[in-house]
């Protein structure tokens, strides 16, 4: 089994990036951007990162691709997509770089949609969440050998928010 934490929009969240890090075993760590940390604080350490509209350290990418266990990544923060419009845009940048799952962040609104072959998944934020949500979130992404996928969101505290998981009754 394989597990990647994804957080996004943590707007400066230090001490709570290094707890939820912490907190999880997991393979992997994605950050969707808008940490308005530096890319070498000890909070980012380990994440694959990229920059969002908030973040003022030039050295992050404005997108990561890789590929983990099987899997295509697209990583972005989403702003220079138009996310906030909807998905078409990131939806085209994810069939142009083959993208099995797209990670993504700036609405600060938690979900998951699978479009065709393409997950998209937004943590939410652990700092303001949006949207009518209260729970600030953020998300483990989970798969076996067999590609079975699951997604699982949890609160700033570690708390299991299962009201969002993917598929439902995970």
């Amino acid at each position: 089994m394989t597990k990647v934490l994804i957080v996004s929009d943590s707007h400066g969240l230090a001490e709570e990036l290094s707890e939820i890090k912490e907190r999880h075993e997991v393979d992997y760590l994605i950050h969707c951007g808008d940490s308005e940390l530096d890319i070498d604080s000890g909070p980012m350490e380990g994440f694959y990162k990229v920059a969002g509209n908030c973040d003022f350290d030039n050295r992050y990418p404005i997108e990561q691709t890789m590929e983990i266990d099987g899997l295509n990544f697209l990583v972005v923060h989403g702003h220079l997509h138009k996310v906030n419009y909807g998905l078409t845009a990131l939806s085209l940048r994810a069939r142009e770089t083959n993208a099995d799952v797209v990670c993504f962040g700036h609405t600060h609104v938690a979900g998951v949609v699978q479009e065709g072959e393409q997950l998209f998944i937004n943590p939410g934020s652990i700092y303001q969440p949006r949207g009518g949500m209260q729970e600030k979130t953020y998300a483990i992404l989970e798969w076996d050998t067999d590609r079975d996928i699951a997604v699982k969101f949890y609160t700033l505290t570690g708390e299991h928010y299962g009201a969002l998981d993917y598929p439902k009754n995970t």
